[in-house]
């Protein structure tokens, strides 16, 4: 199965994309880049999950190119049944080596299951390891920053010590969304300096950015930017 897989990525290579994608990736060797766009790799990876010899790709690890990280994170992303997407994003977590396959990774079957997903994503965080914090992160922002938010939550992401730049970046984005739907619960962060300098600002730069929040309330962010020496 493993050489059918990487036949057909390389079927849909396009070098141009390849080129253009691995400027992308800096963390990545250009020449483990096919270059297969998303859309093809997505609704590959629709085709694949109903194979029942799918295992054979997704226990043979690590992959040595890009695209077939990026299609193992759309394959897991579709899997339904949540103990076993959960046993494959555990498995694959570890072998995650750049932004946007971790990024990328967003099982559906999540959504249903919140309960058990926050004692995952606590020790996402907690793992030391750069792309899986990170997408510990990620979760913590895609799912409980609506109607399950706690502020305990964004103290946990606050908490995150880091000097990775994937780590810190996600740190920034996650609580810019954060302003943006939680503004009144998330704001003392800012005020009272709870983030790094630079995740600080960068969190300011990203809100200012934002078509979320207001005019008003981003002047008196950027009044919150901390200068550095």
């Amino acid at each position: 199965m493993i050489e059918e897989i990487r036949k057909e990525l390389y079927g849909l290579r396009d070098e141009e994309y390849a080129g253009f994608q691995a400027k992308l990736i800096p963390t990545y060797d250009k020449e483990r880049v096919i270059g297969v766009r998303t859309p093809m790799l997505r609704k590959y990876a629709k085709e694949l999950v109903k194979r029942d010899d799918i295992r054979d790709f997704l226990t043979d690890l690590p992959h040595g190119f890009f695209d077939e990280n990026q299609l193992h994170a759309f394959v897991v992303s579709e899997i339904k049944d949540y103990e076993k997407c959960m046993e494959e994003t555990e498995r694959f977590l570890p072998y995650v080596d750049n932004w946007a396959t971790c990024d990328q990774m967003s099982p559906k079957v999540f959504k249903k299951h919140k309960a058990e997903l926050i004692q995952k994503i606590r020790e996402w965080i907690s793992s030391g390891r750069t792309y899986t914090v990170r997408f510990g992160t990620g979760m913590l922002m895609q799912h409980f920053l609506d109607e399950d938010f706690d502020i305990s939550y964004p103290a946990l992401v606050a908490a995150i010590s880091s000097d990775e730049y994937y780590v810190n970046m996600m740190k920034a984005w996650y609580f810019a969304t954060a302003l943006a739907k939680q503004y009144d619960e998330v704001i003392p962060f800012i005020e009272e300096k709870k983030l790094d300098t630079w995740t600080h600002n960068k969190a300011i730069q990203k809100s200012v950015e934002s078509f979320r929040i207001s005019g008003e309330k981003k002047e008196y962010l950027k009044s919150l930017k901390v200068k550095r020496a």
